[in-house]
């Protein structure tokens, strides 16, 4: 398996992480910044989150790391918050922006 298709899949199970406050996926929020895979299979991801004082700034990072981990292929998941550049509503996919009724 070359890593673009492994990077599909860690976007595929990725989507799967939905911010609780908002009925989008961590994905299409814009949330995920990165995604790097090592020659090893070691995926670092950095992300962020809707703001520094979210109510799941422990539990989102953790789960994304959770499922990426339990992909057979992924040796170790890690996950780093970033908060630069600060998210806002314009990193959110069109189609996140549409389901929230921005577009």
């Amino acid at each position: 398996m070359d890593k673009r298709d492994l990077e599909n899949m860690v976007i595929s199970v990725v989507k799967t992480v939905y911010d609780p406050e908002i009925p989008v996926d961590v994905y299409e929020l814009g949330l995920i910044y990165n995604i790097a895979i090592s020659d090893d299979n070691e995926v670092k991801i950095s992300m962020t989150l809707t703001s520094p004082s979210c109510p799941v700034a422990e539990s989102l990072p953790a789960e994304v790391e959770a499922k990426v981990e339990s992909l057979e292929q992924v040796k170790k998941a890690i996950v780093e918050i970033t908060f630069d550049p600060p998210w806002d509503k314009d990193m959110m996919s069109e189609e996140a922006q549409l389901e929230l009724g921005f577009l």
